[in-house]
């Protein structure tokens, strides 16, 4: 009898680990997914797809050594540059971009293609060291800068 109750103890804990797996599991799917392109080298890239990922996001890291094709299919302009391109529903993100600009891209949906914070900013998510000053991104469509989405 002690032999029965302790296999159903046992089997109920297990049960239970299970079902807390598998929710786990089911949050991780339910994330809302970014596609990230990123040298395979490049440490910060992988910085920024954590913080993103700390976000409640879920990276998929795309491994190219042509970061140029992508930022030419993209149309972002050269001076908008840094080392990753991700892309959010319809949106590119250019950058160590913080969540502050990427949520304000998202619920707002401007009329632009993506934004950009160009260069590998001190201090900027995925990168070390402090800020140093206030962070421009920029709007960017069909090319063009369009001006100052935001300032961080």
């Amino acid at each position: 009898m002690k032999y029965k109750t302790i296999i159903l103890g046992l089997a109920l804990v297990v049960l239970l680990l299970v079902a807390g797996c598998t929710e786990q599991t089911n949050a991780d799917i339910n994330a809302e997914k970014v596609m990230m392109f990123k040298d395979p080298n490049c440490g910060c890239c992988v910085g920024h797809a954590a913080y993103l990922e700390q976000n409640g996001y879920s990276v998929e890291k795309n491994n190219t050594t042509n970061m140029d094709a992508i930022k030419t299919q993209y149309q972002i302009p050269a001076g908008m540059r840094s080392c990753h391109t991700a892309i959010f529903d319809e949106y590119f993100v250019e950058g160590h971009v913080p969540m502050e600009a990427i949520n304000k891209l998202l619920e707002e949906k401007p009329d632009i293609d993506g934004i950009a914070l160009p260069g590998m900013p001190s201090g900027s998510p995925g990168m070390p060291g402090a800020k140093k000053e206030a962070w421009e991104i920029y709007s960017i469509k069909d090319g063009k800068i369009i001006g100052v989405f935001t300032t961080v």
